[in-house]
Formats: C-alpha cells, sequence, structure tokens
C-alpha cells in the first residue's frame, strides 16, 4: 500500500510540473505589458524599465521560467545579498521563511511558503487574495455536491427498485433535463423565478455573498440565505449524473450471484441493497463525485458571477476583466492543485477499498 501511495504522489507531482509549466508559456504569450499595466498608459521608459526588472521580465524566458518554479517550489534558493537577480528574489517576497542549508556564499536553501506573485492591480499578494475567496468557494462547493449526493442517491436507488415504473420514468426525465442545462442559463433562471418572481414567499436575494454589510452601518453579519440558491443551482448538473449512476450501477450489481444468494438467505430488500448491492455500486458514484467536487471548485465561475458570490469565480472574473495575470495564474494554480489532490485521494481509496487497483 505504501508503495502505490508513493507512484500515485509521484504521478500527481508529474502532473502538477505539466500545469505550470502550460501555465507560464500560456500567459507569457499572451498580449498585454504588465508595466504599463501597473503604471498606466503615461508611463516613462525609466519606470517601464524599472518594472520590469523588478519583475524578472528583462530576463531570458528560461531564467524567468527557472525563477517562477523557485517561487512555487516550498524548498527555494534564496540570495539575501543580491536581490537584483531574478532567481534569487528578495527578502520581502519569501518571507517569512526558514534557513535550511548554506549553499555557497550568500545562497542559502530557505523553507516557505509557494510565493504566486502580487496582482498588478492592487498590489496585493496572490496567496492573500486566493485566502480570501477560497473558503466562500469551498463552502458552495460542499453545500453543491453534498445536496447532490444525497438528494441523487435517494433518487437514484428509488429509480432503480421502480425500474420502468412512471416513478423511474420521471425521475429520468428530471436528471436528463438536469445534465443538459447550462450552469450560467441555470443561475440566471433561478434567481429570476426564486429571487424575483417568488421574491414575496423565499425570502432570497438575487446576489449576495457569506456576509452582507449592515443596513444601520454596524459592520457585516453572516448571511447563509444568500448560498441557498447558487448552491441549489450548482448541484444540479451533478445530482443529475449521481441520479443516473447510482441507478445503473445499482441494477447491474442486483442482476449478480451474490445478491442471489443473499436473498435466498432469507434477507430482507432494504438490508440486500444497504449492506450489500449499494457498496458495490458506489465506486462509479465515489469517482464522479470526486471529479466534480473539483470541477466545481473550477466550474463555479458562471454561478458565483450571476449571484456576486464573492469566491474565486469572481475573483477570476475581475482578474480577466483587468488582465491582472498573476491572480488567474495564481486561481489556475490553485484549482489544479486541488483537483490533482483530490484524484490522488481518490485512487488511494480505491487501493484501500479494492486491492486489485493497487496491482495496476
Amino acid at each position: 500500500m505504501f508503495s502505490f501511495i508513493v507512484k500515485r504522489l509521484s504521478y500527481g507531482l508529474l502532473v502538477l510540473l505539466g500545469v505550470i509549466t502550460l501555465v507560464f508559456v500560456l500567459f507569457n504569450i499572451l498580449p498585454g505589458d504588465p508595466a504599463r499595466m501597473m503604471l498606466g498608459q503615461r508611463a516613462d521608459i525609466a519606470s517601464v524599465e524599472a518594472i520590469n526588472k523588478d519583475l524578472g521580465l528583462d530576463q531570458p524566458l528560461i531564467i524567468q521560467y527557472m525563477g517562477f518554479l523557485n517561487d512555487l517550489s516550498p524548498l527555494s534558493i534564496y540570495d539575501f545579498k543580491n536581490p537584483g537577480n531574478y532567481w534569487y528574489l528578495s527578502d520581502e517576497k519569501y518571507a517569512p521563511y526558514v534557513s535550511v542549508l548554506n549553499i555557497s556564499g550568500n545562497k542559502k536553501l530557505i523553507l516557505k511558503k509557494p510565493y504566486l506573485r502580487r496582482s498588478y492591480q492592487s498590489k496585493r499578494k496572490v496567496t492573500a487574495i486566493l485566502a480570501e475567496a477560497f473558503p466562500k468557494t469551498v463552502l458552495l462547493a460542499l453545500t453543491a455536491i453534498s445536496f447532490a449526493f444525497v438528494i441523487g442517491l435517494i433518487l437514484g436507488i428509488i429509480s432503480a427498485i421502480k425500474k420502468d415504473s412512471i416513478i423511474d420514468r420521471i425521475i429520468t426525465m428530471i436528471s436528463v433535463f438536469g445534465m443538459s442545462l447550462p450552469s450560467f442559463f441555470a443561475a440566471i433562471l433561478m434567481a429570476w423565478i426564486f429571487a424575483y418572481l417568488l421574491a414575496s414567499y423565499t425570502g432570497l436575494n438575487m446576489t449576495g455573498s457569506l456576509y452582507t454589510v449592515d443596513d444601520f452601518g454596524e459592520g457585516e453579519y453572516l448571511d447563509l440565505k444568500n448560498l441557498i440558491l447558487p448552491a441549489l443551482t450548482l448541484g444540479i448538473r451533478p445530482l443529475a449524473i449521481v441520479v443516473e449512476l447510482t441507478r445503473n450501477s445499482l441494477l447491474d450489481v442486483l442482476s449478480q450471484d451474490f445478491i442471489r444468494t443473499a436473498k435466498a438467505k432469507g434477507l430482507s430488500n432494504f438490508r440486500v441493497i444497504t449492506r450489500h448491492a449499494l457498496r458495490n455500486a458506489l465506486n462509479p458514484v465515489i469517482t464522479a463525485v470526486s471529479g466534480w467536487f473539483a470541477s466545481l471548485m473550477a466550474g463555479a465561475v458562471f454561478v458565483e458571477f450571476v449571484f456576486d458570490w464573492k469566491g474565486i469565480g469572481v475573483a477570476i472574473v475581475d482578474a480577466l476583466e483587468k488582465y491582472d495575470f498573476p491572480v488567474l495564474m495564481g486561481a489556475v494554480l490553485f484549482i489544479s492543485i486541488i483537483l490533482i489532490l483530490i484524484n490522488i485521494f481518490v485512487d488511494i481509496i480505491y487501493g484501500y477499498l479494492d486491492p486489485r487497483v493497487r496491482v495496476a
């Protein structure tokens, strides 16, 4: 099991390196001058050159790439006497850090947090921007996937038990409709119906984030009702997937010999389904839920923007409008790391539940 975990972690690191390289290349070929974005179009040549030197944009592309890797790595090279060399960035960018090893002269190997640069527009660290937005996106994604998993599992079991009945057809029709409904359209539709037409009955707002500013100027307060509509909207498509996967997988398991044996022993249908059939039918459902959770972290952009939920999605849209490349790069890398970690975690769970997976 240990060698299996090490192998999966190694694969994850290789995938992460590929994503980092791809992100660096893509954002370096996009049009735009970071120095003029920071200084404005009337900036003089000397100021532009100074900004480019500070950002390391006057260095060859390969040196910029090595500096980018150095920024992201927890173990980095740091030269406290030569901050002008792009590869060895200045103290304020890496602080706080722990010195691990003296390499040569003034160069040290240090242990630090990954550095995702600074925003071109707000001058804030990208890590601070993402740290502020990330908990709201996680809360939204967790609520949506929990709703999709619980309701989808129940509807999928009912659909499998009532195969070919009118109930099965209705559930199947709803799930097909849910899979075909784009998130941005669903968000607009949900906001219009439940927060505009039925607002007097639901009491829900069309827009709003986790915290709402008090009308009397007494600060912010937690407003969880703003989570309802975006979470339901975001959970519609994974709900439909969970329903279909649960139904099809459960029907396949119910036709196997060990289920007939369990029924022959006199076990009740409830016990057969919950103790025997469902456990063996959950593998594809877990795969779908894990993949969809990672996708919701990235795919919440449209839903967050429509409902003005101040998560990573809104941060990405704002950065796109302003060509704020460090924020975009940081958000893409952050979401990629989450996706990789979730996939590794699911692989390890599979290896624990099914020893055959460890041999593959």
